[in-house]
């Protein structure tokens, strides 16, 4: 492939120089000449914005544009494409966002926080301005599942969109199923090789992946995004006993985020969910192992589809945000071909209602802390009965002292997931039970 030298090169500004910014700017000088050949045209960037102007950063950034405010990047000459890499839903990034497509220039971002909240303001404004929108690097790092979803996929009506999109969750689970080790002693160590945040909350309770998951939903379902009715369970009550126990069943645990359509005559509801599943050692997201994150698409024409790979990184990232400044390049003089951020015209987009799961039908394991006393068996298998759960096993483990904790673990017949809610409900308050009860659906 030759590239269109006549053709003007991408001019970019880039707002924040952490790895990943500097990652772009590494990708792009190491791959420049493949990048041009790809893109059309050549791919500069001229401009840049950061918290420090001299810290050394490993990229020479002495003969760029510099802005101290970042927001004035929108303004800045010559710049046809504002990348943003600061992240935060709301305040300076979403200020620029707004700034740079309301001034008619291409964003590119990474942040799904911003996107998931505000995702659908910012694409009503590139449209309005025919400036292009682009997020992969939003979703799932360096994996392609936002253009497979938007384009490889745009033929297919969507039945599921489900998997696994938080590497730090990823990495504790299976590390936790590698080693024997208890939640808080693999997230410590997860924190001290980097993996997770010193603050990890947004990542171990599920806030994360939720983000993810609103943005798929929106593209894959042509629905309006909607991160506020994402039904959020994160994996801090997930005990190395649970890990233990799933295995002896066959199963592996994952924190899963899904999302599929309910049809209700012409009625039709989504729903959003995050929640750790026990998941088969023959589905393919049992193999998902560490840091990587995976995507399931099933379409009525083209089956199943598995996207899967790095989730986060410099590398895989950069990789990603680069992707959407070659697709831009490719249209950047023709505004008919900028596309829609969400697959189809924000006007167009659904808005559906959020789906009452209570119906559903579901295997679900059953975690107890109980009280190791005559009766508590009775009392948790009567709850069940009462509420019409049928269980499928029971066992039941304690500790080596007497009085102590035991767990007990129940896995149910198919049924409905309002049942168990109910069964739950019959044993709130009981004296019995030592602990909140873990609920952990089985993954069809």
């Amino acid at each position: 492939m030759v590239a269109d030298l006549s053709s003007a090169p991408l001019r970019i500004a880039i707002a924040g120089l952490g790895t990943v910014g500097v990652g772009v700017m590494q990708l792009l000088a190491t791959n420049r000449d493949l990048i041009t050949a790809r893109a059309g045209r050549g791919i500069e960037v001229i401009a840049v914005s950061a918290r420090e102007r001299h810290k050394d950063r490993g990229v020479d950034i002495s003969a760029l544009g510099w802005e101290d405010d970042m927001t004035a990047l929108a303004a800045h000459d010559g710049v046809d494409v504002v990348v943003e890499l600061v992240g935060g839903s709301d305040g300076p990034a979403l200020a620029l966002s707004r700034a740079a497509l309301d001034g008619g220039k291409g964003l590119v971002t990474a942040n799904k926080a911003m996107i998931a909240h505000h995702g659908l303001a910012l694409a009503e404004l590139a449209e309005s301005r025919a400036a292009p929108l682009r997020f992969e690097a939003a979703v799932a790092g360096g994996i392609p599942v936002v253009k497979g979803l938007r384009e490889g996929t745009s033929a297919n009506q969507l039945a599921k969109v489900y998997g696994i999109l938080n590497g730090t969750c990823n990495y504790i689970l299976s590390e936790m199923e590698a080693t024997g080790a208890d939640f808080d002693v693999v997230l410590a160590e997860a924190q001290r090789l980097g993996y997770a945040e010193a603050d990890p909350a947004f990542d171990i309770e599920g806030v994360d992946a939720a983000h993810k998951l609103a943005i798929l939903s929106a593209i894959g379902f042509g629905a309006r995004v909607d991160f506020d009715a994402v039904h959020v369970t994160g994996i801090t009550q997930v005990r190395a006993a649970d890990i233990a126990q799933a295995d002896a069943l066959g199963f592996v645990i994952r924190l899963i985020a899904e999302a599929d359509v309910q049809e209700d005559g012409d009625a039709r509801s989504l729903l959003q969910r995050v929640r750790p599943c026990l998941v088969a050692r023959d589905h393919p997201l049992a193999s998902v192992d560490g840091a990587t994150n995976a995507v399931v698409a099933e379409g009525n024409f083209s089956g199943r589809l598995l996207f899967q790979g790095a989730g986060a990184g410099d590398g895989p990232t950069a990789s990603a945000v680069v992707a959407d400044l070659i697709d831009i390049a490719r249209s950047f003089d023709s505004p008919r071909e900028v596309g829609a951020p969400f697959s189809i015209p924000v006007a167009q987009l659904a808005d559906l209602s959020p789906a009452e799961p209570g119906h559903r039908t579901e295997r679900t394991y059953l975690r107890f802390t109980v009280r190791d006393r005559p009766g508590v068996l009775a009392e948790i298998t009567a709850a069940m009965r009462d509420a019409d759960v049928s269980i499928e096993s029971l066992i039941q483990r304690g500790r080596n002292r007497d009085g102590g904790e035991v767990l007990v673990a129940i896995v149910t017949h198919e049924g409905a997931e309002a049942n168990v809610r109910r069964a739950l409900d019959l044993l709130d308050g009981s004296e019995s039970l030592t602990g909140e009860p873990l609920v952990l659906p089985i993954l069809a």
